[in-house]
């Protein structure tokens, strides 16, 4: 294992120096220009996730007679504006109403966008500004309907810093971002380590190594320079962004704070790329090992590249559905993974699973590559059971 290790080392350190200080990785640093415009338009793409959280609930804290008419009302004019147009009202029963009860219950995990108290002739609406604000009209609209008057009923507003649900809309935002930015990465960069396998086969290089150093030192050593080189060209990246932003003066109060923190968020931002990173590298690695010509990487690669669109897309889609069936699925799947617990961070703040989560990607990692060492002694090398039996078939026939 020693000897492994330092094996794959001096391969890393090989590959790493060679990339680095090619004038080809200067122009490689410039490529994030072009997707960037398509993550741009792909944003839109948010709009359902939205949709399946926006739907506001608000919390009403008045007397239980004028409650019902306010459900009443509610119902005549849904039929007329519409369901989706009303925000849903819920009846608080044993509820004091006072201001301090109001704004424990918003700051609870009942998820209410405002609670509504007082009475329908002088209602008091309490939650963030941007709720209050959004709903105010409304139920301005329904206190008029209700009381069957046509005098104009004014809303009072108590605003808070900060609701439960104001609160996990702005960590579905941080969640999404870091889903983006980690499928953005690796979709940039992993597809550097099959041309880089492929191009040393056909040189030859890698059977020279192959003759000197174990091929499980050979793959990990590869591997692990292009994720060096990637973490680089991020640094880079991640600094010239950083730069532009401070020079325009950018609101950094205004992103939204993940549920572990930005430290914690970043480090396990860096650690779950390189671990989708890694696992796809792997998975190159043995198409690599597959492919004996460029049209034949550009066949096997393309359905792992769809795919790794349609494991984002399951990610993605289950942000919203934390501890349900289909998250614990993209979570426990060891390619959906990274992208699934960058979201966990953004929305839960306990810390154990992420260990948990990044132990089950490094051990899957491993195992693609031991298979992807095995196809590459089978294809190339002609080692293994097969070739032994080609082998002695030759000698016996004289083949």
């Amino acid at each position: 294992m020693i000897e492994t290790i330092r094996a794959a080392f001096v391969i890393a350190r090989r590959d790493f120096t060679a990339i680095i200080f090619s004038k080809s990785f200067f122009f490689f640093l410039l490529g994030p220009l072009f997707p960037l415009g398509i993550g741009i338009a792909a944003g839109g793409l948010g709009s359902q996730v939205s949709r399946d959280i926006d739907n506001p609930v608000i919390g009403v804290a008045i007397s239980s007679d004028e409650a019902d008419i306010l459900l009443a009302a509610r119902s005549r004019l849904s039929q007329s504006l519409g369901a989706d147009a009303l925000p849903e009202l819920v009846l608080l029963k044993d509820f004091s109403g006072q201001e301090a009860d109001i704004v424990a219950e918003l700051r609870s995990k009942q998820s209410y966008a405002a609670i509504l108290s007082g009475t329908l002739a002088a209602p008091v609406l309490t939650g963030s500004s941007g709720d209050v604000k959004r709903w105010q009209g409304k139920i301005a609209l329904l206190a008029e309907t209700a009381l069957s008057q046509p005098a104009t009923v004014n809303v009072a507003a108590r605003f808070v810093t900060q609701t439960s649900s104001s609160s996990e809309r702005n960590q579905l935002l941080t969640a999404q971002a870091g889903q983006a930015i980690l499928i953005l990465l690796t979709m940039i960069l992993a597809g550097m380590v099959l041309s880089n396998l492929v191009e040393e086969k056909t040189n030859k290089i890698i059977e020279i190594l192959a003759a000197a150093i174990p091929m499980d030192a050979i793959f990990l050593g590869k591997l692990f320079a292009m994720l060096g080189m990637a973490l680089v060209g991020i640094a880079v990246w991640g600094t010239i962004g950083f730069s532009i932003i401070v020079l325009i003066g950018g609101n950094w109060n205004a992103l939204p704070p993940p549920a572990v923190g930005w430290p914690l968020f970043g480090l396990l931002l860096v650690l779950y790329f390189s671990m989708a990173y890694l696992l796809l590298g792997s998975l190159f690695l043995g198409i690599g090992a597959m492919a004996t010509t460029v049209r034949e990487v550009q066949t096997l690669s393309m359905p792992v590249t769809m795919g790794q669109l349609l494991v984002f897309f399951l990610a993605y889609s289950s942000i919203t559905k934390l501890g349900e069936p289909m998250e614990w699925f993209a979570v426990l799947f060891p390619f959906s993974s990274p992208f699934a617990m960058i979201a966990r961070a953004a929305q839960m703040d306990n810390i154990w699973q992420h260990g948990l989560a990044l132990i089950w990607q490094a051990v899957f990692t491993m195992i693609i590559i031991r298979f992807s060492v095995m196809l590459f002694r089978r294809n190339v090398m002609k080692s293994g059971q097969a070739a032994r039996k080609k082998s002695l078939f030759a000698r016996v026939t004289g083949k």
